[in-house]
């Protein structure tokens, strides 16, 4: 059997874990593994595996790997502070493969890479909690009693959700929505929608953390002042405009700030593409902060530790003790969803919870559990490892458009398989001429072009217009994706068991009705229990949301984020 796959891997096609442990799992003569991690929400979670018997090295590798895998996805996606495992002391051979793990996962090593950039990030939360560093331990299967589940918070949803809309009305709040391609703003006064703005940029570039700061503290200046003076015209105006450079966004602030009081801002709420635990980001390992950990110049974790400013920053530029809340954005797609739904016809959609996911430059990821709470988990799916196989393209250089490999870890990661680097991917599979015009080759590493420009997201959107106007392989593009979208939530059930079957999607492709209908084509051959829904004009029930719809220069599917970061301020 593990022959037979190792064959499946080398002439490219995929080995999905799921599917994989499937087949385990049913093998009679495996060996019985039991994985305990204790997460930082205060949950012990137990993952049961059977891992198959090997004949030879290579058989042995793809064991490892997939061993190394389910470890990696569930630090990935739960963080914690220790992994036991229970195993019967007779099984020599695993007992030493589970004894390679502490050198595999780098836990003595600094800086980490690899596999051992989720146990950086288990350090890094680990100190928001006062943990210990991360450790694996091995036990005796025979001492191993099923762990206590901490029952949930029984709380109903909707009222408490509704009641942010209410207070909206009273108060002037900015949302901002930061992603890896633009930020996007919206700003709210006394529960009316005067102005919002997207601005490019591209983080991974930036070396240190004032670069990144300092573009989300002067755009939210610039909400802040159109609020101040009821709307914006003349100058404000001309900085809302996509293509307004730094330099002149400062300059129409400066004035405003010069001309008038200012000082009218009660809360900020922020989506950020990284952990973020307690309103403080916590995780460092994402490839918007790429720039920042390849700067020699500076040391990382003290350079990273100033992105836990941010908070601090923000709420300095409201008025009185003010407020400003930060969330994953992908949690704040889940809370967006809830709240959009709790306000709609029908609220008991959310009455076992919500998982969204945002899908535009990466996969963004987010759970509001059926008590009503964000869990304090890193939800990392977009790097999740969950093909062993596609031996070819995992060969390939990272920095590869056709790699199957993260630029970040070097893994063979979801961000490869979903998001815009999966369309692009998928693209060159299918048909290299759909990317014509897009792409730059150097030292035999093909590349979407940045010069004279970036075209990452003209790229995408040509795309998304050629499956549009129904060019097949296009349309196979996104079909495929959505497959791989299904096999990815089998992963999620596996990890978190969130209790609802609905995935609401937000970001750049399911902005149009096209490329979501075969998102959700594809995720049907995979996962057919699944519901995608749209997180676009038919979730636009709160107040902020359906005067969004009505605006002319926006769109929900652009700006719900942006918007579900005003009512995630207030709570």
């Amino acid at each position: 059997m593990l022959n037979q796959l190792l064959e499946q891997a080398s002439v490219g096609q995929p080995l999905w874990l799921p599917d994989l442990r499937h087949t385990f799992a049913q093998m009679p003569d495996g060996a019985s593994l039991i994985a305990r991690l204790k997460s930082f929400d205060g949950n012990v979670r137990d993952f049961a595996h059977t891992l198959p018997r090997w004949s030879d090295e290579a058989e042995r590798a793809l064991v490892r790997d997939y061993l190394c895998a389910t470890v990696y996805n569930t630090l990935s996606v739960c963080g914690g502070s220790e992994m036991s495992f229970f195993v019967d002391p007779t099984e020599s051979e695993l007992l030493a493969l589970l004894r390679e793990l502490p050198e595999l996962f780098q836990l003595k090593a600094s800086p980490r890479g690899g596999l051992g950039k989720v146990v950086s990030i288990a350090n890094r939360m680990g100190r928001a909690f006062g943990e210990k560093e991360f450790c694996f331990t091995i036990n005796d299967i025979a001492a191993y009693q099923e762990a206590d589940v901490l029952p949930e918070r029984a709380k109903p949803l909707d009222g408490a959700l509704r009641a942010l809309c209410e207070a909206a009305e009273d108060v002037n709040c900015v949302g901002v929505d930061v992603g890896g391609t633009d930020i996007k703003l919206a700003a709210s006064l006394n529960g009316r929608l005067i102005a919002v703005k997207e601005y490019d940029w591209n983080p991974a570039v930036y070396q240190t953390a004032e670069e990144i700061i300092a573009p989300i503290l002067l755009l939210t200046r610039l909400m802040r002042a159109c609020i101040a003076a009821g709307g914006a015209d003349g100058e404000l105006k001309r900085a809302l405009e996509k293509d307004a450079g730094d330099a002149e966004i400062a300059a129409a602030v400066a004035a405003a700030e010069s001309r008038a009081d200012v000082n009218v801002l009660d809360a900020v709420g922020v989506s950020f593409p990284d952990i973020v635990l307690y309103d403080r980001i916590a995780g460092g390992e994402t490839p918007k902060t790429s720039g920042m950990r390849r700067n020699a110049a500076v040391d990382y974790e003290a350079e990273f530790a100033k992105l836990g400013t941010l908070q601090e920053q923000l709420r300095g530029l409201c008025r009185g003790e003010g407020r400003c809340h930060i969330v994953n954005d992908g949690n704040m797609a889940a809370f967006t969803a809830a709240m959009e739904l709790a306000c709609g016809e029908t609220p008991e959609r959310i009455g076992q919870g919500v998982v969204a996911h945002s899908l535009g430059t990466d996969l963004g990821t987010g759970w509001l559990d059926a008590g009503g709470k964000i869990p304090q988990l890193p939800l990392e799916f977009y790097d999740v490892w969950l093909d062993l196989g596609s031996a070819p393209s995992a060969k390939l250089p990272p920095e590869d458009l056709r790699a199957t490999r993260n630029e970040n870890s070097g893994l063979p990661g979801l961000r490869r398989y979903l998001g815009q680097s999966a369309a692009y991917r998928l693209a060159w599979e299918l048909d290299p001429h759909l990317l014509d015009g897009f792409t730059e080759e150097r030292d035999g590493v093909l590349r979407i072009a940045s010069t004279p420009g970036d075209l990452r997201k003209p790229c995408l959107e040509h795309l998304m217009q050629e499956s549009g106007e129904g060019n097949g392989a296009a349309e196979e593009v996104f079909r495929r994706i959505g497959r791989n979208f299904g096999v990815m939530s089998r992963e999620l059930d596996y990890l978190l068991r969130p209790g609802t079957e609905r995935r609401f999607l937000f970001g750049r492709f399911v902005k149009s009705e096209r490329c979501f209908a075969l998102l959700r084509e594809g995720c049907a051959e995979a996962a057919p229990e699944l519901c995608l829904e749209n997180g676009g004009e038919d979730l636009a029930n709160t107040p902020l949301m359906a005067q969004l719809v009505r605006r002319e220069d926006a769109t929900v599917a652009q700006f719900a984020q942006a918007v579900g970061s005003i009512y995630y301020a207030l709570t």
